[in-house]
């Protein structure tokens, strides 16, 4: 069985959803797993975090360049969580042989602080389940580095039974700061992880990282386990990142994670804010959202705590589409990257109401002018009604059995600032 064909079996196995934006090398592997090809990587991406947040595991199949577009919710979800393992099957294309760019994808590892497994022929079923485990253990995704050595390669093994664990969000009383710094002591606890992994094997010079030759192995490639800092000749495919990065350390310990007790404030929508009885009414309705980037992930905090999570700019419209249903998201994130999700989630008739906030502005970083966002949404016949009107929104915020896009539109009072509240 070659390589390709093992490793789909193991998503199979492993996964409950499967997305793709075909490319090579990893065109093939969509395939075989009948992988829901959408938009674009970023909402891929997207899609698996939502269906992490409902307790599925999902797999996010793409080429290298693929994760350059779905860096953004990539990084905000190691410090964020997750529940069920999300897993980046990346196609690393070394030699450049279909690709625009011989990128190394597991620098994203180390940028984003997640597991990173390159597995080789013995290894493509346990590293796939090693994956997933990891992304939960560790609530983050987890990164499936594949080149086509060893997608070609005549692959052993059996499927092995899943074993699922539930990862976790971060605790909703910690600020930003302290959520980064819980993920860091997470990201420290891997260091463990790698060294004891089964996966890798010990033996002699040379060290040979996934398909690559060696009479040692490396399959967990971020982080490296210590024993790699003793062997010296490293047969790698692709940067030398093994070789580079061999000895590097875990970051060092810090304080516990910042709460919003222990800073003693945080802050909410501006006393005046025009939105507010539209918040006041999905609170009374008890909707669960994602919040996006900007003035609606003040739907986390007190006094309204309806937020789930958010994973950064434009992300709250796919991730809610495969969660809670329900999209809080500001006229600026929605165009600056958020249309692509919406346009994927229409043409799929996903049920989602996305509320959007038009304010004309970014409120959140100095209210700079924005784009009006109706123009560009006419083709999905769009709800517009003003703030203040509190009869059309009761009629129209709900759960839909399809895609509804509200726009409610009102104006910041001029010199507005954003309340802070002592804890």
């Amino acid at each position: 069985m070659k390589g390709v064909e093992a490793i789909a079996k193991a998503i199979c196995a492993g996964t409950d959803r499967q997305y793709t934006v075909p490319g090579y090398p990893v065109t093939e592997l969509g395939e075989l797993t009948r992988a829901k090809m959408v938009i674009n990587e970023k909402t891929a991406l997207e899609y698996a975090l939502g269906d992490s947040l409902a307790g599925k595991r999902a797999a996010v199949i793409i080429k290298n360049v693929g994760v350059n577009a779905c860096a953004d919710p990539l990084l905000q979800a190691s410090a964020q969580g997750l529940i069920g393992g999300v897993l980046l099957v990346v196609g690393d294309d070394p030699e450049a042989k279909g690709s625009q760019t011989a990128q190394d994808s597991r620098y994203y590892g180390e940028l984003a602080e997640i597991p990173v497994i390159e597995p080789d022929s013995m290894t493509c079923y346990t590293g796939v389940e090693a994956a997933l485990q990891a992304s939960e253990l560790f609530s983050r995704v987890a990164m499936l580095r594949l080149t086509p050595p060893l997608l070609d390669s005549d692959a052993s093994g059996t499927v092995v039974p899943r074993k699922d664990r539930k990862g976790r969000l971060s605790d909703r009383s910690w600020t930003m700061n302290g959520r980064v710094t819980a993920s860091e002591a997470l990201y420290r606890t891997m260091f463990a992880w790698s060294d004891a992994s089964a996966l890798n094997r010990w033996d002699e010079e040379p060290l040979g990282v996934g398909p690559a030759p060696g009479r040692s192995r490396i399959i967990t490639a971020n982080p490296l386990p210590a024993r790699a800092a003793e062997l010296h000749e490293v047969h790698e495919i692709g940067r030398p990142f093994v070789r580079d990065h061999r000895g590097v350390m875990p970051p060092d310990p810090q304080e516990g994670p910042e709460s919003r007790d222990g800073r003693g404030f945080y802050k909410t929508f501006c006393k005046e804010c025009p939105f507010k009885p539209l918040l006041d009414l999905l609170k009374t309705r008890d909707l669960r959202l994602i919040c996006d980037a900007g003035c609606s992930i003040f739907g986390m905090t007190p006094p309204y705590e309806m937020g789930i999570a958010s994973y950064g700019m434009g992300s709250s419209i796919a991730v809610a589409a495969r969660s809670t249903q329900v999209a809080l998201i500001g006229d600026y994130a929605l165009l600056h990257s958020g249309l692509n999700a919406l346009i994927d989630v229409y043409e799929k008739r996903l049920p989602l109401l996305c509320v959007v906030l038009k304010n004309h502005c970014t409120a959140l970083t100095g209210a700079q002018p924005a784009f009006d966002p109706v123009p560009y949404l006419a083709w999905a016949d769009p709800v517009i009604c003003r703030a203040e009107d509190e009869r059309r929104l009761r009629e129209v915020i709900r759960h839909p059995d399809a895609p509804l896009t509200v726009v409610v539109e009102a104006e910041c009072p001029k010199g507005a600032r954003h309340e802070t509240v002592e804890c």
